[in-house]
């Protein structure tokens, strides 16, 4: 019988529980963005999907699991991804699986998450000392018949590149899952953005990659100049024609920041200022944008990553509104491709002289500090909070 599956993502700790923290790290807020992440990609590729929660709250382990199970219910076509950031002093990511189900998913997960640059450790079952039988971890213990799985995407205290990964590519990394899950549910997958580029597998043929992607050999070969039908394990294909308005530099084997800066003629410090970067590292496949950012304030330059929801929800709209503003028929957006902002009216300023906002959905105490280019700490102690929680509508001194 066929599975009609369904994914309950679970951001780890959250509220009252930070987790684990360092090298300027908060796992409860990382593993928050990633799930962030996760949800508008299977929402995307029309997969049903719920979560635990969308903002800083304190979850207690009985309370996330009961959203858990009833997200979709407890079925076996239930697949929980639950993200957490390790500490330790390892390095590498590693997924967690329950007694009743098999390695297939979580070895593609680590599979995937290769690609991406990160070193991998392995995927495990772990046991309860007093009754053998049962899971160690509560998340897997008492989640049903569910495919409970753990991934943890490498460690905040790594004296390797694991921070790295972290800080700048977790939405890379994110996106590993996105296409694990959906090669293992059997589900079409299409890569973030309107110009794809696909990497080369063992097996791969130009047949099967062109139908995959519903497109012919021909075109496939046209659009990467090949001249016959031999690929290489870890070549990267085009899978769209470039757009012609949008600068844009898709990173390969070899490249460095210096030398993309420097056959593009741009400073390396612009270059890592464009695309978010706070480091050199790179990873093959990786999508630079050449050209500095339209300032403008009711102009947004979409960047790797983006969707059309993650993008309203930044600037305080809805997804209707964009698509309206921009005469768009769909979702989908492209890397560089600039989208028009509603208005946008100036916070009023207190008879004191604070702004005064209203929290949104999705905010938190550290997203609206990273917002006003302030610090949670000054925030809590001119509003007088003593603690982290935030309400929808709730109004905040900045």
């Amino acid at each position: 019988m066929m599975m009609n599956y369904k994914i309950v993502l679970d951001a780890g700790h959250g509220g009252d529980d930070p987790g684990a923290t360092g090298n300027g790290i908060i796992e409860k807020n990382l593993t928050l963005d990633i799930t962030k992440y996760l949800y508008d990609r299977f929402n995307e590729l029309g997969i049903p999907v719920k979560v635990t929660r969308l903002t800083d709250e304190t979850i207690t382990p009985t309370d996330r699991v009961n959203r858990v199970l009833n997200a979709f219910g407890n079925s076996k076509d239930v697949i929980v991804i639950s993200s957490h950031i390790n500490a330790g002093g390892g390095d590498g990511a590693e997924v967690i699986y329950p007694l009743r189900s098999s390695n297939v998913l979580p070895n593609l997960i680590l599979n995937e998450i290769s690609k991406e640059g990160q070193n991998i450790r392995k995927s495990y079952q772990r046991r309860l000392p007093s009754d053998p039988s049962k899971d160690y971890y509560f998340m897997q213990r008492n989640t049903g018949d569910t495919e409970s799985l753990t991934v943890e995407y490498g460690f905040l205290d790594s004296p390797k590149d694991d921070v790295n990964q972290l800080n700048n590519n977790y939405k890379n990394l994110a996106e590993a899952v996105v296409r694990a899950v959906t090669s293992y549910i059997g589900s079409n997958y299409t890569p973030v953005g309107n110009d794809f580029t696909y990497i080369v597998k063992a097996g791969d043929t130009l047949y099967n990659i062109a139908k995959k992607y519903n497109m012919t050999v021909e075109k496939l070969k046209d659009l990467n100049n090949l001249t016959n039908n031999m690929l290489m394990i870890g070549q990267i294909l085009k899978l769209s024609q470039d757009d012609k308005n949008t600068n844009n530099y898709i990173v390969k084997k070899g490249d460095t920041l210096y030398s993309i800066a420097k056959n593009n003629g741009i400073d390396i410090n612009t270059l890592k200022s464009i695309n978010g970067l706070t480091s050199n590292l790179l990873s093959v496949g990786q999508i630079l944008v050449l050209e500095p950012v339209n300032e403008s304030k009711n102009i947004y330059i979409v960047k790797a990553g983006d969707t059309l929801y993650s993008i309203a929800r930044k600037n305080n709209t809805d997804v209707n509104t964009l698509k309206a503003l921009n005469n768009l028929q769909n979702n989908i957006v492209s890397i560089g491709m600039e989208l028009i902002l509603p208005e946008i009216e100036t916070p009023e300023k207190d008879i004191i002289g604070y702004n005064e906002y209203v929290v949104q959905n999705g905010d938190t105490l550290y997203s609206i500090a990273r917002r006003y280019n302030k610090t949670v700490d000054e925030i809590k102690r001119l509003n007088n909070m003593t603690s982290d929680l935030l309400t929808v509508g709730m109004k905040i001194r900045i």
